[in-house]
């Protein structure tokens, strides 16, 4: 645990904005720059309040954000730590599609094609904010819900951020991918941004869901973001909804 006295006073110059964002942005930059790296606990609340020079309120009102965006995660008895991906965050934060009944769980991923290319695909290059032409690495997954075929996804990043990422990584990773993500490249998704639609299946998507092509289906267009709202990933995911449900839980504004 790195000591509160490492953690700077608040600058007078930010009392233009409230005073528990500047603390907020001083703790997201410490989680990004690694001196509060993913598994690691703050301080205890009086040092790291008396570290910035506020009063603890200020300090518990910008935790209470990024407990709530899933940046940090309260453990009872134990403190407030820096968030790290697993399979419930997983399947509680980025996984929103659950049996017609409510039945929820982590998905079998089949990983069905991995290639290293040079991006083709325009709307993926705009979703990420690179160029048409640089060189990403996109794979194809299907996911298998209470044993069936339910979800494909088409998934693409850019090969600067990946580097060394080969298909036997991918498919030998101990976690989910986000987790991956994480572990072995520093990059740590905290949200992500997504376009919904219905579309019919084509050929090559019916093929993999075990459908007839047509089949009305839903389509999910996904930007992942790490810190600064940085694009690191894109992904497609088709979904069929003949038994399965797309579902988002949202959140009264404060």
């Amino acid at each position: 645990m790195p000591a509160a006295a490492s953690f700077r006073p608040i600058a007078p110059e930010a009392a233009g904005m409230p005073l528990y964002r500047v603390v907020k942005r001083a703790l997201l930059r410490a989680i990004e720059g690694g001196e509060l790296p993913p598994g690691e606990a703050l301080p205890a609340e009086a040092a790291l309040a008396g570290a910035f020079g506020v009063a603890i309120g200020t300090l518990r009102h910008a935790v209470d954000e990024l407990v709530a965006e899933h940046i940090l995660v309260r453990r009872q008895g134990r403190g407030t730590y820096v968030a790290t991906h697993d399979a419930d965050r997983f399947l509680f934060q980025f996984f929103h599609v659950e049996r017609s009944d409510g039945l929820r769980e982590v998905p079998q991923v089949e990983l069905l094609g991995f290639a290293r290319e040079r991006l083709e695909d325009e709307a993926a290059a705009a979703a990420l904010g690179i160029a048409v032409g640089e060189m990403v690495v996109r794979f194809e997954n299907r996911l298998r819900l209470q044993g069936r075929p339910v979800v494909h996804d088409l998934i693409t990043v850019p090969a600067l951020l990946f580097k060394g990422l080969t298909e036997k990584r991918l498919r030998e990773r101990p976690g989910t991918i986000y987790q991956l993500w994480q572990t072995e490249y520093g990059i740590t998704v905290v949200r992500a941004q997504e376009r919904v639609r219905a579309v019919a299946a084509d050929r090559g998507v019916a093929r993999v869901l075990g459908i007839t092509p047509g089949t009305p289906v839903l389509q999910v267009r996904r930007s992942a973001l790490t810190f600064g709202d940085k694009p690191v990933e894109h992904r497609v995911s088709t979904v069929h909804t003949a038994v399965h449900e797309y579902v988002q839980t949202l959140s009264r504004p404060a």
